[in-house]
């Protein structure tokens, strides 16, 4: 059985993150602390040999992803990818909006008004499908139309891996807590993912192992 073992890395603060917006496939450059969030994960990860680099399309993750790999001394022979699949949910109607709006709209189809509550009562399964509920436009992802993409973006991750490879992934917040959510539920304890924090994974043929979650310090 293959076992690929991957660093999946929350890219840095985002302007927009910032300004507390929902950001899901839209996208803000990275502020200087965003900058400094990357480059800090890079210098936590410089002592690993990768045999290659994903992130999500997004600029902020591409970003991420190559001040990352300056810091490594390998790095000219790092192979990059860049996937659609593994970008952030997409909140379709809500993209950009005040994040704490968009939870109180959200929320009232189960009587709640906060994000912290409808995750804590709901989980981050069932929030997807009352997020895709709430959009007026029908364009948000549900929580099956995430997983589908998302499971996806591994699989093509598997097939330009081999049976022991190193790798950086750089994702996004809570694409990365629904993988710990789904994987090693004891690991999730409601904490957001930290921008430039680091997820340990195994990924083996048909399945994903969590090792830790949202680490900031030595890996």
């Amino acid at each position: 059985m293959m076992t690929v073992t991957a660093y999946m890395v929350r890219h840095g603060q985002t302007y927009l993150n910032y300004y507390n917006r929902v950001q899901g496939w839209i996208d803000s450059p990275l502020t200087d602390k965003g900058i400094e969030d990357a480059k800090n994960a890079g210098k936590r990860l410089k002592d690993i040999n990768f045999t290659a680099s994903f992130s999500s399309d997004s600029g902020r993750a591409i970003d991420t992803a190559r001040l990352i790999m300056k810091q490594n001394p390998n790095n000219m022979n790092i192979v990059s990818y860049q996937y659609p699949e593994l970008r952030e949910q997409f909140h379709g109607y809500f993209e950009g909006s005040d994040l704490s709006q968009m939870w109180q709209f959200v929320g009232v189809q189960v009587q709640e008004t906060t994000e912290s509550e409808v995750l804590k009562n709901f989980g981050l399964e069932r929030a997807r499908d009352l997020i895709h509920r709430a959009d007026l436009y029908n364009h948000a992802e549900n929580n099956a139309m995430f997983w589908e993409r998302l499971n996806y973006g591994f699989d093509k991750i598997r097939e330009n891996t081999n049976d022991g490879d190193q790798i950086l992934i750089v994702s996004h917040g809570m694409t990365i807590r629904s993988i710990v959510d789904r994987y090693a539920p004891k690991l999730d304890i409601g904490e957001a993912t930290a921008n430039g924090s680091v997820t340990k994974l195994k990924i083996n043929d048909d399945d994903i192992e969590v090792e830790y979650f949202n680490n900031l310090g030595e890996v």
